[in-house]
């Protein structure tokens, strides 16, 4: 097949008409914007004149193959009579029509987006078999026309930009699941997607010059992966995520979010949930401060007794949660006597009279010293009359 060319003559030429019906065909600029390629809906005749701009490139298509493309702006015109594609005028010679073709392509790099339709099962240690859904995208153009119409004309039979995107998609989330599976078998797990996805994209773009070849296209970027998890597993993330941060275990953090669960209905059964809360002072708060410090006896530590209240604390703890006491310091001075009370020998706690047991640590109470007593009795302890002959606590024949 031979071409010969003219220039044009001035600016982009008009279409026109010949006495052997030839005419002039070029791609309106105003249907091209995204569309990558374009086929020129008629068979190619003879004397047609072909106009390229410089930012296209007119490929000659022709029983399967490419015979031939021209990169450069001009008009092209078939002007030898003996070339194999002359269209309409070799039918009506010998009845077999030639099936000759042009095919536009654009020279500039288009964007494009891509995502799965298939989950990618992503086997995780903690998580199991996770099913991972990937998104993003990517900057490409075609870098060899000979292959682009050989492999997406001849091969797989497509003639629209959409099919041909359609197909790149497709390839480029089977590069993004082969870089998952790399980096999976060097150790990265499910909670090590979100730091690494730059490092996925990398991966990706490494593959692509050596896949994409073989179709006549360049990738040179890809950007914007987003790696989707499902619901439960993500939630299951931001929970350890959280517990890592707030420096608790799950019993924990199971304790923070009843009371923040608590706190914020306000009526019935939660509303006294969140009024114990409160009452465990406000050095303990609500929410996670519970987690992070009145739960840690959920951890099985060493425990004691608050100097002060009694209450029952972690032995590490500077400062009672319950009543804010320094355990550094001795206890306060008990408070001041009601009259005919007296001071517990063991907490010093005081106890009224008449009272058998120390209120505070349930020592009994020691011998109440009266005008009144003259004896105690031997079983019980307990004061008695003088003259009186049965105890008036326990019976005991005195």
């Amino acid at each position: 097949m031979v071409f010969g060319k003219k220039p044009s003559a001035g600016g982009v030429p008009s279409s026109g008409g010949s006495v052997l019906g030839s005419t002039t065909i070029e791609w309106d600029p105003q249907f091209k914007q995204n569309n990558v390629m374009w086929k020129v809906p008629r068979l190619i005749r003879l004397n047609d004149n072909i106009v390229v701009r410089e930012d296209e490139i007119a490929v000659f298509y022709r029983d399967g193959k490419v015979l031939t493309y021209f990169d450069q702006p001009n008009r092209y015109a078939l002007t030898d009579f003996n070339a194999p594609i002359v269209g309409g005028l070799l039918k009506f010679f010998t009845g077999v029509q030639q099936q000759a073709e042009v095919y536009y392509l654009q020279k500039r790099y288009l964007d494009g987006k891509y995502g799965s339709t298939q989950p990618f099962q992503f086997t995780d240690p903690t998580f199991g078999i996770v099913n991972l859904r990937v998104f993003g995208e990517y900057r490409w153009k075609v870098s060899s026309p000979e292959n682009f119409i050989n492999q997406f004309v001849g091969t797989f039979a497509v003639e629209t930009s959409d099919e041909v995107e359609a197909r790149l998609r497709e390839q480029l989330v089977i590069l993004v699941y082969n870089a998952l599976g790399k980096m999976k078998s060097q150790g990265m797990k499910v909670t090590d997607l979100a730091a690494n996805l730059t490092n996925i994209e990398q991966v990706v773009l490494s593959m692509c010059s050596d896949h994409f070849a073989q179709y006549g296209v360049e990738i040179n970027k890809i950007s914007g992966l987003t790696i989707s998890l499902p619901d439960e597993v993500q939630k299951a993330i931001d929970t350890r995520s959280e517990m890592s941060v707030l420096g608790v275990n799950y019993i924990q953090y199971q304790a923070g979010q009843a009371m923040v669960d608590a706190a914020k209905n306000p009526t019935g059964v939660a509303g006294a949930g969140a009024g114990l809360g409160v009452g465990l002072g406000a050095g303990v708060g609500m929410g996670y401060a519970v987690g992070g410090q009145f739960a840690q006896g959920f951890n099985q530590q060493p425990m004691k007794t608050c100097s002060n209240c009694g209450s029952l604390i972690p032995a590490t703890t500077a400062f009672c949660p319950n009543c804010g006491a320094n355990q550094q310091m001795a206890p306060r001075a008990p408070a001041a006597a009601a009259q005919g009370s007296i001071a517990c020998p063991k907490c010093g706690t005081q106890i009224p009279a008449g009272a058998k047991f120390c209120p505070n640590c349930g020592s009994p109470a020691p011998q109440t010293q009266s005008q009144n007593q003259a004896k105690t009795c031997p079983s019980c302890g307990s004061p008695v009359q003088a003259g009186a002959k049965f105890c008036p606590n326990c019976g005991k024949q005195l």
